[in-house]
C-alpha cells in the first residue's frame, strides 16, 4: 500500500514508520527533515512544513494514497487543513487522538471506546475531542474515511516513563534516582497506570491501515498491563541498583505550588487509576498482543538512556524545584 504520513519520526511513528517499512509498504513521509537521518532505506521524504498549506497542496499534487497518517494535528485548524489537502486523495485518514480525552473524573475506571470524552483539565485534551468531532462529521456528511486512534502513555527507549518531571524530559529525574536525591511522586503511588511501548503501539495501528472495520471508527491502543506508579519508579530505581528515595505529594498540591503546570498531566490525566478494555482493537486486529511488559520495557530504557549521553539532558530548575518540594514536605508536622 502507498502510505503518506505527516511527521512519522516522533516517539509513537517513528515505530509504525519502520514496521511499514519493514512490512514492505511505500512509506512517504512529509514533515520538516528534523530527524530524518534515522529512517530505513526503503521510507521516502517530501520536505515541507504542512503549516504551509500552499506549499503542501503543491508538494502533493497529483498523489493519492491508500492511507495517511496524521500524528501533528492538535487543534480543529489543522484537521480542517488535512480535509482540504486529501479529500478525495485517500482511502483512508488515520487521526492520533488522545486518551487523555476521556472523562475526567471517572465514573468507571474501566475505559472503553464508549466512555465520554470530557476533560475540563486540560485544553490540549479538548482540542483532540474538538479534532475528533470535526472529524466525525466530515465522515457523516461528506464520507471522509477516518479512523480515530487513541493513545495513552506510550514510550520509547529515549525516555522513561514517569509521572512528574520538567520540561527537559525524564533524564533529571533519573539522576536524582542515583544520586539517592528525594524523587517526587505525584499522590501516594498507588494508583494505577498503564504504560505501552511504541513497538507493540504500531503493531496494532499497522493492523489499522487498510481495515473495513477500522473506517468510522475510534480505537484505543494501549497494553493491558496496569502497574502502579511506586512499581514504574521502584522499577527503575532497581535497575540503577539503588534504593528508590521517594516522596509523595499530592497532585493537587503539586498543580497549586507552580512553577510547573500539572493541572492538565496530573490532574486531568496521571492522577487517576485507568483500566484500558481493548476488547474492540483485538477484534480489529486479530491477534494483536501488547508484548513488551512493564518492567522489561522501563529497564531497557534505562540502559539506554545510560548508554547514550544524547539523552542525559540536565535541567538544574526542576533539580532546584525538587529540593524546594522535597524540603517543604519534609517540614510539614503531621
Amino acid at each position: 500500500m502507498k502510505i503518506l504520513l505527516i511527521g512519522g519520526t516522533g516517539t509513537i511513528s517513528m515505530a509504525i514508520t519502520k514496521l511499514l517499512a519493514q512490512q514492505r509498504h511505500e512509506v512517504i513521509l512529509l514533515n520538516r527533515g528534523c530527524r530524518n537521518n534515522d529512517l530505513p532505506e526503503n521510507v521516502k521524504t517530501i520536505q515541507c512544513d504542512i503549516s504551509d498549506e500552499a506549499d503542501a497542496a503543491a508538494k502533493l499534487a497529483d498523489m493519492c494514497f491508500d492511507c495517511v497518517g496524521e500524528f501533528i494535528g492538535f487543534v480543529p485548524s489543522q484537521v480542517e487543513r488535512d480535509f482540504r489537502l486529501f479529500s478525495g486523495k485517500t482511502k483512508q485518514y488515520i487521526y492520533i487522538s488522545s486518551a487523555s480525552a476521556y472523562q475526567k473524573p471517572l465514573a468507571d475506571c474501566v475505559i472503553t471506546e464508549s466512555t465520554p470524552l470530557s476533560n475540563p483539565h486540560w485544553q490540549y485534551s479538548r482540542d483532540k475531542i474538538a479534532c475528533e468531532e470535526y472529524l466525525m462529521k466530515q465522515y457523516r456528511e461528506n464520507g471522509f474515511p477516518i479512523t480515530i486512534v487513541r493513545p495513552s502513555h506510550t514510550y520509547d527507549e529515549r525516555s522513561v516513563p514517569l509521572g512528574v518531571h520538567g520540561d527537559k524530559g525524564s533524564w533529571q529525574v533519573v539522576k536524582r534516582i542515583m544520586e539517592g536525591q528525594p524523587v517526587i511522586i505525584h499522590g501516594d503511588g498507588t494508583s494505577l497506570w498503564t504504560i505501552t511501548h511504541n513497538s507493540d503501539f504500531a503493531k496494532a495501528y499497522t493492523g489499522l491501515i487498510g481495515n473495513i472495520h477500522a473506517i468510522g471508527q475510534a480505537f484505543h491502543i494501549t497494553s493491558d498491563e496496569s502497574v502502579t506508579w511506586n512499581q514504574i519508579y521502584s522499577i527503575i530505581a532497581d535497575e540503577l541498583g539503588v534504593e528508590l528515595n521517594a516522596c509523595y505529594v499530592p497532585s493537587e498540591l503539586l498543580n497549586k505550588i507552580g512553577p510547573y503546570d500539572f493541572e492538565g498531566t496530573l490532574l486531568g490525566d496521571k492522577a487517576h487509576t485507568v483500566i484500558f478494555d481493548n476488547s474492540k482493537i483485538k477484534r480489529a486486529v486479530p491477534g494483536f498482543t501488547a508484548s513488551v511488559r512493564a518492567d522489561q520495557g522501563i529497564r531497557n530504557t534505562v540502559r539506554y538512556i545510560l548508554a547514550h549521553k544524547e539523552c542525559q539532558t540536565d535541567d538544574e530548575d526542576f533539580d532546584r524545584w525538587c529540593d524546594k518540594v522535597a524540603d517543604a514536605m519534609n517540614n510539614i508536622k503531621i
